[in-house]
């Protein structure tokens, strides 16, 4: 029995455009009315998500930032969060760039973010939104609690950029991409599956009573945690291969077709 969704927003629930179908605003909504919690779960940072809920009439609860942040969309109140200790993503940022000059980093702080002048400007218009980053030596912006640590390269394709720094930093973090054209790491045993589990915990819900959908690679943890683990068609090919179960895309209603079929 399934007593829990938790879905991620871009590329799965949400469509190409930010949009979302009418066909999937009803699928949450009953089941939201049969009692069944629907669980937003995104790498985005509760700031995004606010903007994002306001205009797509979402309310409930949403874990953001790959996992670190427990976010009550109707309150607009962070519920609990899971920093990255400053001194560990220093450490690692100091290896990162003595291995190659080229790496350029922001960081996330939940309610803000900040960027060093190398990294890339015009990669927020995409990915950060309604909000002026910070912009200062990274061991400056380094200064306050930490959600997580954007990566850049100019050069590596991102795949190979997320499997070296995960061979880099071992077991000191969590590292994830989540579609983006940077790599991001946060604290370690954060991931998209801690988020659900722990609020799983809190509603009384098993792991094996959770369904959850994504489409990148940050969604693999999730997926494979949860009892039912379903990939949108369009999904990054490692999460393909990693979920149990495919759905059609998210231009598709993809999310909606499962949760009909929940509700009868």
């Amino acid at each position: 029995m399934i007593r829990l969704i938790a879905t991620d927003l871009d590329g799965t629930l949400l469509r190409r455009d930010g949009s979302i179908s009418a066909r999937t605003r009803k699928a949450l909504g009953d089941a939201r009315e049969a009692g069944l919690p629907v669980v937003f779960v995104t790498a985005r940072p509760p700031r995004d998500l606010r903007a994002i809920a306001h205009d797509l009439g979402i309310t409930g609860l949403a874990v953001c930032s790959n996992g670190a942040l427990l976010y009550d969309v109707a309150r607009d109140r962070v519920m609990r969060q899971e920093t990255l200790p400053s001194d560990v993503a220093l450490e690692l940022i100091g290896e990162l760039r003595r291995s190659d000059p080229h790496f350029s980093f922001a960081t996330e702080h939940g309610h803000k973010v900040g960027r060093e002048h190398a990294f890339p400007d015009a990669m927020f218009d995409g990915f950060v939104h309604h909000h002026e980053p910070r912009v200062d030596p990274v061991h400056s912006l380094c200064d306050e609690d930490l959600i997580k640590i954007l990566v850049h390269h100019p050069v590596h394709e991102i795949d190979d950029l997320h499997a070296l720094i995960r061979s880099l930093a071992g077991d000191r973090v969590a590292v994830t991409h989540s579609g983006a054209p940077f790599v991001e790491f946060g604290a370690l045993g954060v991931s998209k599956a801690s988020g659900p589990l722990h609020l799983g915990q809190d509603l009384g819900v098993e792991a094996h009573e959770i369904i959850a959908f994504g489409d990148m690679p940050n969604d693999i943890p999730m997926l494979t945690a949860a009892g039912r683990g379903v990939a949108v068609a369009n999904a990054h090919p490692h999460v393909l291969a990693a979920a149990r179960e495919i759905t059609a895309t998210n231009e598709d209603d993809g999310v909606a077709r499962i949760i009909e079929t929940l509700l009868g």
